[in-house]
């Protein structure tokens, strides 16, 4: 199953995939559920929520404004340096440990939505990333565990401003330019992929060039390593997101740097989980 959230008239609307359309309910809307994150929230069935939203209006994929699948998901954790070419290209050495740093919900938007290149800096970089979403509240999850707290997986585009990214041992102000970071289309449920989102190929496009191509079976950390070691810190909940690093080729570390610029569009794809695609426009 996928679920899209899109905005309406009433307010941010939810609908699932269905055949070549969506099939949902806008908020005031007879047997409209709440938000995805409130469905996780309060422990909804996800079966149950696919009955509700196919029994509502069809919209057209092509026509509505996408919203990132959650609207104010809970935490956004990013790992960094979790693809070992990755890694050589930036100069790293192979980590011990997850390298972690936040995103915030301001920094992101919908499938279809423009990314914002920063009046503060040209280096505006791409970075194609799988995120698996939480679906139940857990805290010291063991590996064997860990399948049971994800409700799905979605697509990620963690653009970063570079030169802010660098100017302190801490990645955050490079990572959370307003409007800088994509996310969606969907949230496709864990029963769609294979375990862990293992033994899938990721690509990012920019104006249709590959630029990155590599498979998750390649993550230095995988998803239940991630959340095994995560859960020991702090307790994930409903709605949480977890994004799970970039492989090579982004363009920071190409030779001459190629950056994002308005007019461009990237896409990121993941097999089994969706295309991502995002033009690009000057902050104004």
């Amino acid at each position: 199953m996928k679920f899209v959230s899109f905005d309406t008239p009433q307010g941010p609307g939810l609908a699932i995939e269905d055949g070549a359309g969506l099939k949902g309910l806008a908020p005031t809307d007879s047997g409209y559920p709440g938000t995805l994150g409130q469905v996780l929230a309060t422990g909804g069935n996800l079966d149950d929520l696919a009955m509700a939203l196919r029994a509502g209006s069809s919209f057209d994929p092509e026509e509505i404004t996408y919203f990132p699948p959650f609207g104010a998901p809970g935490k956004i954790l990013c790992v960094g340096i979790n693809y070992s070419d990755h890694a050589a290209e930036a100069n790293f050495e192979l980590p011990d440990y997850p390298a972690l740093f936040p995103r915030f919900a301001t920094t992101l938007v919908g499938h279809n939505q423009p990314l914002v290149r920063p009046q503060a800096s040209p280096q505006f970089d791409y970075e194609g990333e799988m995120a698996a979403i939480i679906g139940k509240r857990g805290r010291h999850i063991p590996k064997s565990k860990v399948f049971e707290h994800i409700a799905g997986y979605s697509v990620f585009n963690d653009a970063s401003v570079r030169d802010y990214q660098f100017k302190s041992p801490q990645w955050t102000p490079g990572k959370n330019f307003d409007g800088s970071g994509g996310f969606g289309p969907a949230l496709v449920t864990a029963d769609v992929v294979p375990p862990g989102g293992a033994g899938l190929k990721i690509e990012t496009r920019l104006n249709g060039d590959t630029l990155q191509s590599a498979n998750t079976n390649q993550l230095i950390f995988n998803v239940a390593d991630l959340i095994s070691i995560i859960s020991e810190v702090m307790t994930f909940e409903p709605g949480d997101v977890l994004v799970t690093g970039t492989p090579s080729g982004v363009g920071f570390a190409r030779k001459p740097p190629l950056f994002m610029k308005a007019g461009d569009i990237c896409e990121v794809e993941i097999e089994g989980i969706g295309l991502l695609s995002n033009p690009v426009i000057d902050e104004a």
